[in-house]
């Protein structure tokens, strides 16, 4: 039984959206953010207590980047991978850990807006610089998005759904205003049946309460 462990908005998303896209069968498994994860027996999926974690018969396999390397590599037929040989195979490579590069200033962001809770805990100093790095990968994306649709000019693969994430998460700290191929991208991206499939339902616990946090006063 293939079975993935889950926390709604966490990176996780990008696993559940691309398992949509390729129209797999799968158990959902939600944790909560409220409960401790580092737990003797869910290390064992996911050493460093974190989501996602894949179950697929015998094999687990617990990092977002190599989730979908195994599963476009394992399930070939969906289309979404760029395998060796491909014209877009290093391209696709390197976007697929480009998402994590963001993915960095996104944790760093959401550590100091969302999961530090009180403000003596926080440091303005860092939230500013990371959102100011954060707003850098963007503009990456802003240059490689001019004159097409996705990430690769052949079209919609799996690294846009791990970058496709990263830019959902980023947007809450970032305003895409002066990145109007990003906010194009985003929009498109919320369009897809699995990308909203993947989003919470309602009455869901939440990661982000707010659309935007602000930086605070420096």
């Amino acid at each position: 039984m293939r079975r993935l462990h889950h926390g709604w908005e966490s990176r996780s998303t990008r696993s559940l959206a691309l398992l949509y896209e390729m129209g797999l069968e799968f158990e959902l498994v939600v944790h909560s953010f409220l409960k401790p994860l580092y737990t003797e027996a869910y290390r064992k999926l996911s050493p460093a207590g974190r989501v996602p974690a894949l179950e697929d018969g015998d094999l687990t396999i617990f990092e977002t980047g190599a989730i979908t390397e195994y599963l476009v590599t394992t399930y070939p037929q969906s289309g979404l991978g760029r395998p060796i040989g491909d014209a877009e195979h290093w391209q696709w490579v390197q976007w697929l850990h480009f998402a994590e590069t963001i993915g960095q200033h996104l944790a760093t962001l959401t550590q100091h807006h969302v999961v530090l809770r009180k403000d003596w805990m926080r440091s303005p100093t860092v939230m500013k610089y990371e959102t100011m790095r954060l707003a850098r990968t963007l503009a990456v994306l802003e240059e490689a998005l001019e004159g097409q649709d996705y990430l690769l000019a052949s079209g919609f693969s799996a690294i846009d759904t791990n970058v496709g994430y990263s830019v959902y998460g980023a947007q809450r700290f970032v305003r895409l205003d002066a990145l109007p191929n990003v906010a194009a991208y985003s929009a498109r991206l919320l369009t897809r049946p699995a990308f909203q499939k993947a989003l919470p339902p309602e009455g869901a616990e939440r990661l982000y309460l707010k659309d935007f946090y602000e930086l605070p006063d420096v």
